[in-house]
């Protein structure tokens, strides 16, 4: 197998390091005092520095350094954290991106702009140079008198492994001052217990410095979050003295800034007059094997492998659906064994790849904290973000698909939703206007909601806008639900005139053909003067589902396990006394019901016992009329050809264990086209 490519490895690593600078930034717009967060950023953007000077990016670490000396001078105090300094950083960052996707591309115009803007940000104070190249580090500012300190730390054993040299930084604090160094040895194994690529020394230095405190600290800023530092200042004059009769750790040549050194700690050991400690307890070498298998926990697995195992497990479901259909014909009790020892592999084996296929869907809303901020700048309105159900999981195919329609919506419910600050107040409400994005499961599906609190959708506009497109005819009835619908149809906007966020007519119908192409359904609800939901019914998986494998005449169909409510029985004589009105009656409710066997048109007579399957979209019931229930089926979804796109009434097809191929039924599309025939009889009657 070959190995992966370090520029792509970078690449990825570079990814997550922007999205965390992004999500401190985000924070910082509520909390701009906070240092923990301003130090947060700091750090995202010096290791991202640091890592695209090693891989070759330079101009990625010339630009970043000065986003980086930006806020070093926040983190010192010099500067105040200001909500302009975020947004230029939060640009910058666009710009980071694009010089880790393209590092060769002509990008000087912008980053000089974005430099301007920088500057500005931090009180044009100090003058920025032309990101040719990586400036040197600011100097930082030295105290009057020389101040003693004693520094104790230790790495984490997995240092060395993860690119971290000690002795380097061993050599950063001799540059600061005088100092002085301690190996300690106490943890250090016997030789067959040793393991080379781990750290098992400490180290004590005394250091007198003119520099400040905060230098100490810049030396570990790498490792600090792994490490145990503990920094004390000596008052006692004569403890230095007394340090330095201990022989120091001879000064190590530096390496190449780009190729990491590894020393192993025996080597290190052997450069200090300290005796050899005892070595560890025996159970060193086991408690190493544990953290090593908690630094693999975590696995980066490119999604088109997880796209062809998936494939091949879902081969695995048909062929095992074939194994155990000759199971049963046989007398074979070996054979028929055997059968369910598969059937119960293959379905442990179905159900870790759908876990290995879940993503929560917080990887999704987190990219809508930018989109909210820059529409909030844009358009002058205030605007609070809420997520919910942030830990809710859907199929990762799901989430892709679905991040362009939410930004469809949220965008949607900014500009059309949300009022102007002085036009909420005059409402009674307050300034800033709320959307909340949230998930839950119900079933087999998840639910995603786009909720504002604004003026709702205007009712009297919908339709006048409707009659003049001639999406409706004058004065034709609706109901409130098919009004709000029309929203969706193509070309259709009411916004007064064109602008960056909407009024060309154009998304809200690509967001209901990408959900509809999801075998999802659309429900919109909303109140004048109080705000609008939109509701994203989602299935949980694309992949492979649980079915009732039902026949309608000669053909067999499966109906998704997680729609269907119940099962009854329609006798004959029940079936002619309801030519007519197609309603049964269930618990004290009529519930229409669809004769699949018609609408099909299978040319059959129907059974003497036919069955009604009662599906559920969560809101509205229908019930489909079958000749047969055969049983429960894991059904591998296959999309239909291009051939069959205007076939509404099915979702996909599967591949039964006989090799005949059964169609699996649109839940959604029928208890549509039910509910429209329960109005149209309510209508006739």
């Amino acid at each position: 197998m070959s190995s992966p490519d370090p520029v792509a490895v970078f690449r990825i690593e570079a990814a997550e390091c922007l999205e965390q600078i992004e999500a401190g930034l985000l924070d910082m717009t509520h909390r701009l005092d906070d240092k923990d967060l301003i130090d947060a950023v700091f750090r995202g953007l010096h290791t991202l520095k640091g890592s695209g000077a090693m891989f070759g990016f330079d101009a990625l670490a010339a630009f970043t350094h000065h986003c980086e000396t930006a806020f070093d001078r926040v983190r010192k105090g010099e500067v105040p954290a200001t909500s302009e300094l975020v947004a230029a950083v939060l640009a910058a960052q666009d710009h980071m991106r694009a010089l880790v996707d393209d590092p060769d591309g002509d990008h000087g115009a912008t980053g000089q702009r974005l430099l301007a803007q920088l500057q500005s940000a931090v009180g044009g104070r100090r003058e920025v140079a032309p990101a040719a190249a990586v400036a040197a580090p600011a100097a930082v500012p030295q105290s009057t008198a020389a101040r003693t300190w004693r520094v104790r730390f230790s790495l984490p054993e997995n240092a060395m492994a993860n690119g971290t040299n000690p002795l380097g930084l061993l050599d950063e604090l001799r540059e600061l001052g005088e100092c002085s160094i301690i190996v300690n040895k106490a943890t250090l194994p016997s030789l067959e217990n040793l393991v080379p690529t781990e750290l098992y020394l400490s180290w004590n230095v005394t250091l007198t410095t003119e520099q400040p405190r905060s230098a100490i600290d810049d030396v570990f800023i790498f490792v600090m979050d792994d490490m145990q530092l503990d920094v004390e200042e000596i008052t006692d004059t004569a403890a230095p003295a007394k340090m330095a009769a201990v022989p120091a750790m001879p000064a190590v040549e530096k390496a190449p800034e780009a190729v990491p050194v590894f020393v192993p700690p025996v080597v290190a050991a052997a450069t200090a007059s300290v005796e050899p400690a005892p070595a560890r307890r025996e159970t060193a070498p086991a408690v190493a094997d544990s953290r090593q298998a908690k630094a693999t926990e975590n696995v980066r697995v490119p999604a088109e492998r997880l796209d062809e195992l998936m494939d091949r497990v879902g081969e695995l479901v048909i062929a095992q659906s074939r194994l155990s259909r000759l199971a049963s014909a046989s007398a074979d009790i070996s054979l028929r064994s055997v059968s369910e020892e598969i059937e119960r592999l293959s379905g442990e084996l179905r159900d870790t790849m759908m876990v290995l296929r879940m993503v929560p869907v917080a990887t999704l809303f987190g990219r809508f904290r930018r989109l909210v901020h820059d529409l909030a700048r844009e358009t002058g309105k205030v605007i609070e973000l809420v997520t919910e159900g942030e830990s809710t999981e859907v199929d990762k195919t799901v989430i892709e698909r679905l991040a362009d329609p939410l930004v469809h919506l949220v965008r949607n419910s900014i500009d059309h939703g949300l009022e102007k600050p002085e036009e909420r107040v005059e409402a009674g409400k307050v300034e800033a206007g709320t959307v909340t994005l949230s998930a839950r499961q119900a079933g087999g599906e998840v639910i995603i909601s786009i909720k504002d609190d604004g003026r709702g959708i205007n009712r009297e506009r919908v339709r006048a806008k409707a009659e003049s497109s001639g999406l409706i005819q004058p004065g034709q009835a609706l109901s409130d639900a098919e009004l709000l619908q029309l929203i969706f149809a193509p070309g259709f906007s009411t916004a007064a005139q064109i602008t960056n966020l909407s009024g060309r007519g154009v998304g809200m119908d690509v967001v209901k053909k990408t959900v509809e192409a999801l075998r999802g359904a659309i429900d919109i609800e909303s109140r004048p003067g109080e705000g609008s939901e939109v509701s994203l019914r989602i299935p949980l998986t694309l992949a492979i589902i649980d079915g009732l494998l039902v026949r309608v005449g000669t053909g067999s169909y499966v109906i998704p396990l997680s729609a269907v409510e119940e099962c009854l029985e329609l006798s004959l004589e029940e079936d002619l006394r309801s030519r007519g009105r197609s309603f049964i009656s269930l618990r004290d409710s009529l519930v229409p019901f669809l004769r699949l066997r018609e609408v099909f048109r299978t040319g059959t007579r129907p059974d003497v016992y036919q069955k009604v399957v009662v599906v559920s979209t969560g809101t509205e019931r229908v019930g489909l009329v079958v000749d047969q229930i055969i049983g429960d089926h894991q059904t591998v979804i296959k999309s239909m050809s291009k051939l069959h796109q205007d076939v509404t009434h099915f979702s996909g097809a599967t591949i039964l264990g006989d090799g005949s191929v059964a169609l699996i039924l649109d839940v959604a599309h029928l208890v549509a086209a039910g509910q429209q025939q329960e109005a149209q009889l309510r209508a006739a009657g």
